[in-house]
């Protein structure tokens, strides 16, 4: 009796607060181009989707199956209490997380996921905001609501996208995949294949571009998506996302309100059976990527760099790239962009972040998916 105590004491204490300490030597990823970066692996976790950095230098990540992390530095992992059941499987599951522009306040942080239909085999993205109490020795999320539900909730499990970002405009920003369906992306009905703009208490703006194509198209902010990964805002406060093709065809865009990029018209892809798509020179209606890749990257995860510790990258795009098993450096001038590098170490990219002293910070994909910082070689 004593050894199962003890044994279900070390499993609560395990479940609470690890520490994956980074035992393994720093390690050496170089750029096609020369250029090294020092990866350290700081924690791992199976299988991480996002992260977010805190005012105090720690982080918030997220693991698909439905478990939120407070992460020190060093490695030090505690669950977050207070996380809902989430509809894991497939491409879904515990997205992405952000914090609130004016979080030292207010204590928000938002949060996506997948969820499922009340009744039926139905799911679809959804965004909650909650307070993330720090105060007791155990971090943990009150006042959740949830605050946006894709809609229609369909069949499948993929393309759910669900990415987030607060604007300059103190707007929250969310991408709406296409759930694999496809046409839903051009319907006004539909809230599939489309960014979402709203008030940080989920209400809509007035001057959403489309308000007279019914109820739910004044939430959109553009439309003709496929399964958008990466959304970042520029030091311009510009918008830009990147978006998975079909069959190759990966694009990063520069988001104007009220356009339409055109999926699933058109594409710089072709369908995986192998049936062409036209490309977006056939059709001037719709606006081309800045940059897209064939064959593909398979891109998740988007950051544009403004730190100090890579001065000159400053202003950059990095890609986290699951197909390639890379990191992506873009450079952006202007309203133009171009692959500029790409730092190759055979493990699938999740998330790319910036951390508060410069340094990138990415997350493998995968059941063992490790934190890496990355900084300059010494």
């Amino acid at each position: 009796m004593k050894g199962r105590l003890a044994h279900l004491l070390m499993a609560a204490i395990t479940a609470a607060t690890l520490v994956v300490p980074a035992t393994a030597k720093p390690f050496d990823i170089k750029s096609r181009t020369g250029a090294t970066l020092q990866a350290t692996s700081v924690a791992v976790f199976g299988p991480p989707w996002a992260m977010t950095f805190l005012p105090d230098g720690t982080m918030l990540v997220t693991s698909k199956r439905g478990k939120l992390y407070h992460v020190t530095q060093d490695g030090e992992k505690t669950e977050v209490e207070g996380m809902w059941e989430v509809a894991f499987g497939g491409q879904g599951g515990l997205g992405d997380i952000v914090l609130h522009p004016q979080f030292s306040s207010n204590g928000f942080v938002y949060i996506s996921y997948a969820e499922s239909a009340l009744s039926g085999f139905k799911r679809g993205a959804a965004v909650s905001r909650a307070r993330l109490d720090t105060s007791g020795n155990t971090p943990k999320l009150t006042d959740v609501e949830k605050i946006w539900a894709q809609t229609p909730k369909t069949s499948g499990r993929g393309h759910y996208s669900h990415r987030i970002a607060f604007g300059p405009d103190g707007m929250l920003y969310i991408t709406s995949g296409d759930r694999q369906k496809l046409d839903p992306a051009q319907d006004f009905g539909s809230a599939l294949g489309k960014i979402i703009r709203l008030h940080d208490d989920g209400k809509v703006p007035a001057d959403n571009p489309w308000q007279d194509k019914g109820d739910l198209a004044k939430t959109f902010w553009s439309m003709g998506h496929r399964n958008l990964l990466g959304i970042h805002f520029d030091a311009d406060g510009r918008l830009w996302t990147h978006e998975m093709g079909p069959r190759h065809g990966d694009e990063l865009n520069l988001i104007v309100k009220g356009d339409n990029y055109g999926w699933p018209i058109v594409s710089q892809g072709d369908h995986y059976s192998g049936d062409p798509i036209p490309n977006h020179e056939t059709r001037s209606e719709f606006n081309p990527p800045e940059a897209f890749w064939v064959p593909t990257i398979a891109p998740s995860g988007l950051v544009i760099y403004s730190g100090k510790m890579f001065e000159n990258w400053r202003g950059d795009a990095f890609i986290g790239g699951l197909r390639s098993r890379a990191l992506i450096r873009v450079e952006l001038e202007g309203e133009t962009a171009r692959e500029a590098d790409r730092f190759e170490w055979q493990q699938r990219v999740r998330e790319v972040e910036e951390g508060p002293a410069g340094a990138l910070w990415v997350l493998e994909d995968g059941a063992k998916g490790r934190l890496l910082k990355l900084q300059p070689k010494t």
